[in-house]
């Protein structure tokens, strides 16, 4: 078992720079304690996600950390020149010395897409396209492409990553219907469902994986997310996240409810007592956390965790100490684990 972090960097009530700052000593705390790797969310017009252009805090992630990996989940590529992706791509593998993960998709909100003019209806072609295209771009030392959205001929291409042939692909994945693309390109997923509808997507994975002849050591990372917060007893856990979850779901719906929607593929409920009840998080002293995350991983079969430890008005004092107790009393009961 492998253990991630996927962060918003959502509104807290710190000023931005401070937010950010704070953020980055809670990154330095997840490298040193042993965390595998960092996922960082784009958003755009929305208090969900105050990190718009995720190259830009990758950068300095990549400056303050020694050994932790660390990526978009996702680049929403409708709204990027694929050409300028595959440079920064390059860009951040080096500053890192080869630990960048890159993490792609069409994006979560159409209501995003639409302010940076780019048709809700079009947006899943033009991801697909712009991968073609980065991912030509890493392997290659001159581009040339024609699709219906992007055109490119005899371009040099100067940069190219440290990992080959490419930096490791993920992608955020809701239900089993998206496995056969996965799985024909090794992709890592994460998955934001209860524990049996994991369950199913990684059993999915596994039976496509075999079919396809491929090496049962070499399966891809198969995680899910999971909010948590571990505090020195259940109630001091709870006050926490409930109050913190509030916040963070009022990021989470602003621009849903702006726009009388409600979201694709993405369902939190509203009060953390049902994202306990829902299997979404939970909080607890550590037993109480490692019980449950060990049922869950079980049911779920997952071999990564990808943990959520800081969102919404979270203290760093909270998030920092939510992360020592889950990485001194956690983390190592469910190291050992295999689905």
């Amino acid at each position: 078992m492998e253990f991630g972090v996927f962060d918003h960097l959502d509104l807290s009530t710190a000023p931005l720079g401070e937010h950010y700052e704070s953020r980055l000593k809670l990154i330095e705390a997840y490298d040193r304690l042993g965390i595998h790797r960092y996922h960082l969310a784009e958003h755009h017009a929305t208090p969900l996600g105050l990190a718009p252009s995720p190259s830009v805090f990758l950068a300095a992630v990549a400056q303050r950390t020694q050994r932790l990996r660390f990526g978009p989940l996702v680049y929403t590529l409708a709204l990027h020149h694929p050409l300028r992706v595959a440079e920064e791509i390059c860009m951040l593998d080096h500053l890192s010395g080869g630990r960048f993960e890159l993490g792609v998709g069409r994006g979560v909100s159409p209501h995003e897409v639409a302010y940076y003019g780019v048709d809700p209806s079009k947006a899943q072609a033009m991801y697909i396209e712009a991968l073609q295209v980065i991912l030509k771009a890493l392997t290659n030392r001159t581009l040339s492409f024609t699709g219906a959205h992007y055109t490119f001929r005899d371009v040099p291409i100067e940069l190219e990553p440290v990992q080959r042939p490419h930096p490791p692909l993920w992608y955020g994945l809701a239900r089993p219907e998206g496995l056969p693309w996965v799985v024909a390109n090794s992709v890592n997923i994460v998955c934001n469902g209860p524990p049996a509808l994991v369950g199913q997507v990684t059993e999915g994975y596994r039976r496509a994986w075999a079919e396809a002849g491929q090496d049962a050591r070499a399966l891809p990372r198969m995680g899910m997310t999971r909010t948590i917060v571990v505090a020195d007893s259940d109630s001091d856990a709870l006050r926490i996240a409930r109050r913190a979850h509030q916040r963070w779901h009022q990021s989470f719906m602003q621009l849903w409810n702006k726009h009388g929607t409600k979201p694709i593929n993405a369902f939190y409920p509203n009060n953390f007592d049902e994202v306990q009840r829902e299997g979404f998080g939970v909080a607890g002293k550590a037993a109480t956390v490692r019980d449950v995350l060990a049922q869950q991983i079980a049911q779920a079969r997952v071999n990564y965790l990808v943990c959520r430890f800081a969102f919404g008005d979270m203290t760093p004092a909270e998030s920092q100490r939510s992360l020592e107790l889950f990485t001194q009393h956690v983390m190592p009961e469910l190291a050992p684990l295999s689905p």
